[in-house]
């Protein structure tokens, strides 16, 4: 069996999740309705809680689109601090200007 990267699995969980969100959306609201039965609710959340695990977005983690590094994550660049001062440096980022690094 191959071994997959964990940038690989990250990828498939971001697909399993859109593919779900409807699906988990439909039984979240099931479940928070105070005006169902408790047992319709119950069953609900049996049926959340069978669901694969990926495809909670919580699974998701950010990850450098560059490097695929988990950790020192920019949101608003999508890559870790360490991309980000390579491709600083080497003047390939829009706005970033070495300034004493």
């Amino acid at each position: 069996m191959a071994k997959t990267s964990a940038v690989e699995k990250n990828k498939r969980r971001r697909i399993k999740v859109a593919g779900q969100a409807a699906k988990r959306a439909e039984l979240k609201a099931i479940i928070m309705n105070q005006a169902l039965p408790i047992e319709e609710r119950f069953k609900a959340s049996i049926k959340l809680a069978s669901l694969p695990r990926d495809g909670s977005k919580t699974r998701i983690r950010n990850r450098c689109e560059v490097s695929g590094r988990p950790r020192a994550y920019y949101r608003k660049l999508r890559m870790s601090r360490i991309a980000l001062r390579e491709l600083g440096n080497l003047g390939k980022v829009p706005g970033i200007v070495k300034s004493s690094w």
